[in-house]
């Protein structure tokens, strides 16, 4: 797959099936969408084009602390859409005056000017342009003059992704693993940098890595303990481990921390950069009276993520 910045400098994109989206997530649902893209492509001998953005659309249009909570980064959606077999991702710089730019302006001087496009495949209530007031209706109206075929998803399907997109979010923030791996296709995960804490972990037996996320817009699952494989950098198998995400109550921490304890693992990962994939969620976060009760509790939880791991093969 080829990636492409540089609005000025798109190649001559041979046939191009294209779609517009965030495609956060990559999820069950986009796929079905590639999979369209991939069979016009074939039937007419051209080449799939995805064209998403970057910021995030409402991080412009509606600017909040926490306003937006990603399923996937940048580079996570570019790797998930390589493997999907997308030909071209086009990445928009999306700003206040591109989301400016009048309905036409877009048809004509975007889509058409730089795509070229052989077939557009497009949600039945996408709108684009000043004020949303472009569509699906202007785009069956233009067709013809500018030659390309239009492909209607369907108000169904549209529903359906919109649903997977929040039933992931609230999922993974309710703790709810499986179902949201079984909405995405894969199990979910997030990537950060082993940084250094105050060692505790290490005080009570259970040495743990402190992650750093490389994007704080990356969605962080519910507080508290999960089954987790890690993946790490010359190590060509998934790791398995146990993951403490919250404020450690037990010693009234007042930041959130990442903690990963790798199972029967000695080496030293400061500064490494590890990707951790949620299996399921063991436990919510617990206030012990004592370290010992924490131990004790520390133990079971890691005895069931072990049992977890080893069901899931």
């Amino acid at each position: 797959m080829k990636v492409h910045r540089d609005l000025d400098h798109l190649p001559e994109f041979r046939n191009a099936v294209i779609t517009i989206g965030t495609f956060d997530g990559v999820h069950a649902g986009h796929r079905f969408i590639i999979q369209q893209l991939e069979q016009a492509a074939n039937d007419c001998g051209g080449e799939t084009v995805i064209v998403t953005f970057d910021p995030h659309p409402r991080e412009v249009l509606l600017p909040s602390p926490n306003n937006i909570r990603l399923l996937t980064t940048l580079p996570e959606k570019i790797a998930l859409l390589e493997r999907a077999g997308i030909d071209h991702l086009v990445v928009v710089p999306f700003t206040k005056a591109f989301s400016e730019m009048p309905a036409r302006s877009y048809l004509e001087d975007f889509l058409v000017a730089r795509f070229k496009p052989h077939t557009i495949i497009i949600g039945y209530d996408h709108r684009f342009g000043h004020n949303r007031e472009g569509g699906l209706e202007l785009l069956e109206a233009e067709q013809q003059q500018y030659g390309f075929k239009l492909i209607e998803i369907p108000q169904q399907v549209v529903h359906d992704l919109t649903v997977s997109s929040t039933k992931i979010r609230k999922s993974l923030q309710e703790g709810g693993c499986s179902l949201a791996n079984e909405l995405l296709g894969y199990t979910y995960f997030l990537t950060g940098t082993v940084v250094h804490g105050d060692k505790m972990g290490r005080q009570l037996g259970y040495p743990t890595a402190n992650l750093h996320l490389s994007d704080e817009r990356k969605l962080i699952p519910a507080e508290g303990i999960y089954a987790v494989r890690v993946g790490l950098t010359g190590h060509p198998e998934l790791l398995p481990a146990v993951m403490s995400i919250g404020f450690r109550p037990t010693f009234n921490g007042t930041d959130l921390r990442l903690e990963v304890h790798l199972f029967d693992f000695k080496e030293d990962l400061y500064g490494q950069e590890l990707t951790v994939y949620f299996v399921a969620y063991i436990r919510s976060n617990l206030k012990f009276d004592n370290v010992d009760a924490l131990i004790v509790q520390m133990d079971k939880d890691s005895a069931q993520a072990k049992d977890i791991l080893a069901k899931e093969g």
